[in-house]
C-alpha cells in the first residue's frame, strides 16, 4: 500500500480527515466496520450533478436529449474507472486477499466505485466547489475532447449500459436482409432485446448498421416512461 499522500497529490486536494479517505477507499471485502458503500451512493449522484452542470454551461445550444447522450457517455462505470486509473487509485484501495488475488485493483467496478466514494468524501469535506474543480480537472485532462462527436459516438456501447441497467439484458443484432452489387452493398441490421425487436437501421457496412440501429433503439427507449 503505497503512502495516502501520494494519492492526495495525484487528486489535487489534501484531505482533512484522514480517515474519511480510508473509508472512501475501503472495499467491502474488508469486512471491516466501515466501507465505501455509502460515501459511493453519495459520490454518484454528485459526479452526476456536476457533469449535468458542467455541459449546461458548455453545450449552451444543446438539446436535452444530446446533453443526456453526453452525460451518459462521462458518467458511467467505464469514465470512472478510467478517471480512477488517471490519479493511481487502483495502488491505494484496501481490499481483501481474495480480491487481491483475483486483480480487484485493476476491476473497472472497484475502481469506479471506489472513485465515487472519493468524490463522495471530499464533497462531505469541503462542499461542492471543492469537489467540481477536482472533478472537472480530472474529466478534462482525461477527455481531450468533450463533444458529442468524441464521446457519444459509440452508440452500441451506450445501448448496452441501458439495457443492462433498466432490463438486465444485452442487445443482440441480427442480419435482416443485403442489397446492392458486391462493391457497393448496404446491410440491414436489427437490434432484439428478449427476441423482440427494437430499432433497425441500413448502412455500408453491418458496424455502421449496428449503430445506427443502436441510436434509433436509445431513442425508442428514452422515449417510454417509466
Amino acid at each position: 500500500m503505497q503512502n495516502l499522500a501520494n494519492l492526495e497529490k495525484n487528486l489535487g486536494y489534501k484531505f482533512k480527515d484522514e480517515q474519511l479517505l480510508i473509508k472512501a477507499l475501503t472495499h467491502k471485502s474488508c469486512k471491516k466496520p466501515y466501507n465505501n458503500e455509502r460515501l459511493e451512493f453519495l459520490g454518484d449522484a454528485v459526479m452526476d450533478l456536476i457533469v449535468a452542470e458542467y455541459l449546461c454551461k458548455k453545450f449552451r445550444k444543446t438539446d436535452e436529449g444530446d446533453l443526456s447522450k453526453l452525460r451518459a457517455a462521462l458518467v458511467n462505470e467505464k469514465s470512472f474507472s478510467n478517471l480512477a486509473k488517471s490519479v493511481n487509485l487502483g495502488d491505494f484501495l484496501f481490499i481483501s486477499a481474495a480480491e487481491e488475488h483475483n486483480k480487484g485493483r485493476f476491476k473497472a467496478s472497484l475502481l469506479s466505485d471506489a472513485f465515487e466514494a472519493v468524490m463522495g468524501a471530499i464533497y462531505l469535506e469541503s462542499g461542492l466547489e471543492s469537489c467540481t474543480k477536482i472533478a472537472l480537472n480530472l474529466l478534462e485532462n482525461e477527455y481531450k475532447s468533450i463533444s458529442l462527436d468524441a464521446l457519444a459516438k459509440d452508440y452500441k456501447t451506450m445501448l448496452q449500459e441501458i439495457t443492462q441497467a433498466k432490463f438486465g439484458l444485452t442487445p443482440e443484432y441480427k442480419l435482416i436482409s443485403t442489397s446492392g452489387p458486391d462493391h457497393q452493398k448496404e446491410f440491414k441490421m436489427a437490434v432484439f432485446l428478449d427476441e423482440k425487436k427494437y430499432g433497425e437501421a441500413v448502412g455500408k457496412s453491418k458496424k455502421d448498421a449496428e449503430q445506427q440501429a443502436a441510436k434509433i433503439t436509445i431513442d425508442e427507449i428514452k422515449k417510454v416512461k417509466p
